[in-house]
């Protein structure tokens, strides 16, 4: 049995803050309702930088799609009759959105007490910076992942993990959980919030923690690293992404180090003889490791530090994701049907469960389930889904 089977969302998400949320729920068993804009749909479904969905495909697996116009009254009254019949509904409209559709928290839980409210806001719903426009870039420069990221003496960049999206959503779809045992324990609705920003400090914490002095100075960028034995390495053929990351940060895992790359003698070596040492002869030692490495290519490097014991990875980058052996081997690559486009590989979901799974199924057309769903929750016969189509409510 899935896991969260009878739990059942409407979701008004788009992009990838709160679609990452919603089919996170959706992967582990959730009824999830996608309720789009009739002929446009979620804003995604073009993709904000590709034409052909990809962007969409990947975030919205294992929905359902209803095309109901929430903006006209009439579209507004089903959304209103579908809701006493799910749990939650999710949205992550701009600043105001919600209200202007007049399908708020006050109104909500008027028409369902039990209802649970969850909304992804940029900054939050109050605040000075509550009206300003957000996304994930935004987030993450307000989070301070930006000053972090980079090389020490270089500008601050844009980390390559949406974070600032994807970071909110995961935390969006726990307190959805935690909201729903509460629910059915107490029969009583909540509203749940996450400010994107708030949301992005979570994975900060670390780097504040050991770079920030409680907030009294600004923690420095990590660059490639943190020197010596604790930083990336270039590997043969030397391409973009041919390195080596190494993290030997114990005793015992720089003595497994020096064996594997057949220099035991550093361990005789007072310049390494412990962390303090190394630490002070971090240029030497890199270089010394730089040479083995540049010896081998990246798998290769990965494989024999591995194997001797050795924290190490080469920087996969994504396209080898699809082609890694390891993943192959735990089928966390799937080979999607996703219609017209024909099988597209598509990465799984991470947590698994011993006793809930559910089969990954391609992200809906834009209203594929829109009869389906009026029909089975509110009895519409075929004669008034027609007239709802020619006034453009459903699609």
């Amino acid at each position: 049995m899935p896991a969260l089977e009878g739990m059942r969302i409407l979701d008004l998400t788009q992009y990838e803050a709160g679609p990452s949320a919603t089919q996170a729920l959706a992967w582990m068993g959730a009824d999830v309702v996608k309720v789009e804009r009739p002929g446009k749909g979620d804003p995604g479904r073009g993709g904000p930088f590709v034409a052909d969905s990809a962007y969409f495909l990947n975030w919205n697996a294992n929905k359902r799609s209803l095309a109901l116009d929430v903006g006209q009254p009439e579209g507004r009254e089903l959304f209103l009759e579908l809701l006493p019949r799910f749990d939650a509904v999710v949205e992550n409209f701009g600043p105001g959105v919600i209200d202007k559709l007049d399908l708020g928290w006050d109104v909500l839980r008027t028409a369902h007490p039990g209802v649970i409210f969850a909304s992804v806001k940029g900054f939050g719903s109050f605040g000075p910076y509550a009206d300003y426009k957000c996304f994930d870039g935004i987030a993450q420069a307000a989070s301070g992942a930006f000053s972090m990221t980079g090389m020490p003496d270089g500008p601050p960049l844009l980390p390559g993990a949406t974070l600032g999206d994807v970071g909110t959503g995961m935390q969006l779809a726990l307190a959805i959980c935690a909201a729903y045992i509460q629910r059915l324990r107490t029969g009583v609705g909540q509203r749940v919030e996450l400010s994107m920003q708030e949301a992005m400090t979570y994975y900060l914490r670390t780097r504040i923690a050991m770079g920030a002095k409680w907030g009294e100075v600004a923690a420095e960028r990590a660059g490639h690293g943190r020197g010596g034995v604790y930083n990336l390495f270039p590997t043969a053929p030397f391409g973009p992404n041919d390195y080596v990351f190494v993290m030997a940060i114990t005793e015992a895992m720089f003595i497994d180090l020096a064996r594997a790359i057949g220099q035991p003698e550093l361990l005789e070596d007072p310049r390494y003889v412990d962390a303090r040492s190394r630490a002070r002869h971090g240029d030497e030692l890199y270089a010394v490791v730089a040479e083995w490495a540049k010896q081998h290519d990246k798998h290769e490097a990965m494989r024999i530090l591995g194997e001797n014991g050795v924290p190490a990875s080469a920087v996969l980058d994504t396209q080898d994701l699809f082609q890694d052996p390891h993943l192959l081997a735990r089928g966390f690559v799937h080979q999607v049907d996703h219609g017209e486009l024909g099988h597209k590989p598509l990465l799984g979901w991470p947590a698994r469960m011993s006793d809930s799974e559910v089969a990954l199924r391609a992200a809906p057309h834009l209203g594929e389930h829109t009869e389906e769903v009026l029909a089975a929750e509110l009895s519409v016969d075929d004669a008034a889904l027609a007239r709802l189509r020619e006034a453009g409510v459903i699609a």
